[in-house]
């Protein structure tokens, strides 16, 4: 029996690759995001670490330099929360791109293995025409023969 040859297999294996390693430059850029978005959260809880402190410090002894400080520290982590955010929006985008990029290769492979499936069962087709064929010829020639040494 003959044996089915895909002339674009090279082309699928390199989709299959392509694939492969979006996936993983996804999985990457998924984690970058999730460490900048940890590092985010642990800035606020700082940051409501102080505003508790600076809020026990008004209410009890008034001292008014540690006061001060508990406030430039908030207003610290406020610029630090801001830049932090800038970052969290940029990893945000770059694990966009790669979700874009993935779900196109994914496209892609899935189109060739259409491709695959369409040309193999045309395969299946023709393999299945030509036996019938064959067994048509088989059966034309026995009952040609059967009819011949009827008549002689």
């Amino acid at each position: 029996m003959a044996k089915f040859l895909y002339r674009m297999q090279n082309i699928l294996d390199i989709k299959y690759k392509l694939e492969d390693s979006a996936k993983q430059e996804y999985a990457e850029a998924r984690m970058r995001l999730n460490v900048e978005e940890e590092k985010l959260e642990a800035l606020r809880t700082r940051k409501e670490e102080y505003y508790q402190e600076y809020q026990m410090a008004i209410k009890g002894d008034l001292d008014f330099l540690k006061i001060d400080e508990l406030a430039n520290a908030m207003d610290i982590m406020d610029e630090m929360i801001k830049a932090q955010l800038e970052m969290v929006r940029k990893r945000s985008k770059e694990l966009e791109q790669a979700r874009a990029k993935l779900n196109q290769l994914m496209q892609e492979r899935k189109m060739h293995e259409k491709l695959k499936e369409k040309q193999f069962d045309e395969f299946v087709a023709e393999i299945n025409s030509q036996e019938n064929k064959e067994t048509d010829e088989v059966v034309s020639y026995q009952y040609n023969n059967s009819e011949g040494e009827l008549e002689g």
